[in-house]
């Protein structure tokens, strides 16, 4: 962290999770310590630097329901009232949406009258922009005030409000589909959502959970997809007892590169649909992987300890060589990277930003400050990638800098 101050941590007793969020367990050990982190999506302006609180940022391992989890709760209300993070920035994103949207059209309601869809975290709209290119009755429910207010002046229809089952029943409508890409797993009230989908989902409806998937997080490496706002993490061994628990099942699934590894899972009403080959494959492929084993989740803590090594060696070195580094990209999950490697102004100058909400803060913790792309002065030597997800996009963008010499470092490499 920044040397210049020391943390305020906080570590409220009733945060602490001794119980299992989706199987209620209190069988827990713990698998992977990051230490005290500030909360990643908390960007700082410059009055705030130094005053950010940090909160425990461990994962525990549920010994019954396999369910790997952050065993404190930082309240949703801090997380999710007011972030600045824009699901429309990235091309690659919002193309992914696109996709999704034209395949659960043709998969399931493409001859359909009237169809409708409600989003789950709705963000900026990007989402449901496809679905209403579709011919959807579209409907967001957003937590943070700024996008669901862009999602507003976009034409998509949004409501401000955390979703559980009484915001749910308060729409007094059902859905032919149910969308929840990347939020499913960020639910302090877990329970209370799951029942709100049953409750709003028509009878022959789908509901559609996008999520990072925690097999390709080991695989990858991909630790800094660790952070406060994700609650816990799916394979589809534990998403399937969180599902039955509320009378949903999953029926089909399939797996995404986006985001590294993310699995598009279909789920609908227990008992109306048969499994799909390949969801039955990709869960067979998860047992024979030892994924859903406590063992596997201590060697992926293992090799976080290692890459920290390998990491501050790398840019140690190019420092003592008189190289500038600048951060591409300043993604939450940067932040438990930069703040578990230790990595700071003395590694790196600025992160580099295209979201405009983040134009002259600071990232949370390291105090790096953030500067808009194409608004500085001198090209640095090195860009240390945090937006590792995107890579493709960022190298084809950025043929021009590397015809020039500029190294572009991946700390997050997948496959």
């Amino acid at each position: 962290m920044d040397k210049k101050f020391s943390p305020r941590i906080v570590q409220d007793r009733e945060r602490i999770v001794t119980q299992c969020r989706v199987c209620d367990s209190s069988n827990l050990q713990l698998a992977v310590d990051l230490g005290f982190q500030p909360w990643g999506n908390h960007f700082l302006k410059k009055e705030e630097v130094g005053k950010e609180p940090f909160y425990p940022l461990c994962v525990v391992f549920c010994m019954d329901c396999r369910t790997p989890q952050l065993d404190y709760t930082v309240p949703k209300e801090t997380m999710f009232g007011e972030h600045t993070y824009l699901s429309g920035i990235t091309k690659t994103l919002s193309d992914h949406f696109k996709i999704v949207a034209e395949e659960i059209d043709v998969m399931f309601f493409e001859s359909v009258s009237e169809k409708s869809v409600l989003d789950i975290g709705s963000n900026d709209g990007t989402q449901l922009k496809h679905f209403k290119n579709l011919g959807y009755d579209v409907l967001g429910v957003e937590s943070a005030e700024v996008p669901a207010k862009l999602a507003n002046e976009a034409g998509i229809p949004t409501v401000q409000a955390f979703f559980n089952f009484e915001s749910a029943k308060n729409l007094q409508r059902k859905f032919q589909v149910v969308n929840a890409a990347g939020i499913f797993f960020h639910l302090e009230e877990l329970h209370s959502a799951a029942d709100g989908v049953k409750e709003i989902l028509a009878n022959d409806g789908v509901f559609m959970v996008q999520f990072l998937y925690m097999k390709k997080i080991m695989e990858n490496l991909a630790f800094d997809q660790i952070y406060h706002e994700h609650l816990l993490y799916y394979n589809l061994r534990n998403l399937e007892t969180l599902l039955n628990r509320h009378g949903l099942a999953l029926f089909d699934a399939y797996l995404s590169p986006v985001h590294g590894g993310s699995v598009i899972s279909f789920i609908t009403h227990k008992g109306k649909r048969e499994r799909s080959p390949r969801l039955v494959a990709m869960m067979e492929e998860e047992e024979r992987k030892n994924t859903n084993e406590f063992t596997t989740y201590l060697e992926f803590a293992e090799k976080i300890r290692e890459a920290k090594k390998k990491n501050l060696e790398y840019l140690d070195i190019a420092k003592r060589q008189g190289k500038t580094i600048f951060g591409f990209g300043a993604p939450v999950k940067g932040n438990t990277l930069l703040n578990y490697f230790d990595v700071g102004t003395e590694h790196l100058d600025y992160l580099i930003e295209r979201n405009e909400l983040r134009r002259g803060l600071y990232s949370p913790g390291m105090h790096i400050p953030i500067v808009i792309e194409g608004e500085f002065e001198k090209l640095p030597d090195i860009y240390y990638v945090l937006a590792w997800n995107f890579k493709k996009e960022i190298l084809a963008r950025n043929q021009h800098l590397i015809d020039q010499g500029i190294e572009f470092y991946f700390p997050v490499n997948p496959e």
